[in-house]
């Protein structure tokens, strides 16, 4: 694959240089797009550009600090420019802070909103923008969490508002854009094994909480890879506002 190769979709990949928003990359590429990797630390992204070319697929790599949403349509426009259009947004990037909410930092509630929601919000702007004007179909991803819609979880007040927001982005920009072929949805993430989880995950209490997952404590990254990779294609041409619940079972146990 060429990035001047103009029948090959591009997808914009936030998070794209670890855990989930490598393994989603991994899997778009494998299944013929072309992911443009976004983060803030450009080893990370040529890291994951470098693996994908091992398995002989390609990715681009733009970094840039998605956490100032004002840029956000410099950053598309620039991917545009040098790439192509993209078609698929995936909005994977992620931070987490810990605290019981009566001592909650504001500081910290405001970086968790900005890059979970604010940033999810003003790059879908921006790539709809692009499809709409053009008249071209597109798929919007968002990853969300079981606080999104089916927990509640002490010390991540600020995560938790941020990641149900990003249900009501969703489900909006569905019912607004359906009509000109860009489709809008939301994975919810269950307990999966990555840098970010790996700490917490390990206790005790985190253990005896997952362990009712009727498929295994815990996913990996490469099951979100793969239902980014369904809902981006044709055969999720008919489906818009919708959340698709990837927990190995965990919510109905």
């Amino acid at each position: 694959m060429h990035p001047s190769d103009r029948g090959v979709p591009r997808a914009l990949v936030t998070g794209g240089g670890s855990g989930i928003g490598a393994a989603i990359a991994r899997a778009l590429a494998a299944h013929g797009t072309l992911p443009i990797l976004v983060g803030r630390r450009e080893t990370a992204l040529r890291a994951v550009q470098e693996d994908i070319r091992r398995r002989g697929h390609d990715a681009m790599v733009l970094p840039w600090d998605i956490g100032n949403g004002d840029s956000a349509a410099e950053l598309v426009e620039r991917a545009s420019a040098n790439l192509g259009c993209p078609s698929i947004l995936v909005h994977a990037a992620g931070m987490q802070y810990r605290s019981p909410a009566i001592h909650f930092p504001l500081e910290q509630w405001d970086a968790l909103i900005d890059i979970h929601l604010r940033a999810a919000f003003c790059l879908a702007q921006a790539i709809g923008r692009g499809l709409i004007e053009s008249g071209s179909t597109g798929s919007l991803i968002f990853i969300g969490s079981m606080t999104s819609a089916r927990a509640g979880m002490a010390d991540l007040v600020a995560y938790a508002a941020a990641k149900s927001g990003l249900l009501g982005l969703m489900r909006t920009l569905a019912v607004e854009w359906g009509r000109y072929g860009v489709r809008s949805n939301a994975i919810l993430v269950g307990f999966v094994e990555t840098e970010m989880t790996r700490d917490v995950n390990s206790l005790p209490s985190r253990q005896a909480l997952v362990a009712r997952a009727p498929l295994g404590p815990h996913g990996d990254p490469a099951d979100i890879g793969s239902a980014s990779v369904f809902l981006a294609s044709e055969a999720a041409r008919y489906i818009t506002g919708t959340c698709l619940t990837v927990d190995g079972g965990w919510s109905v146990a």
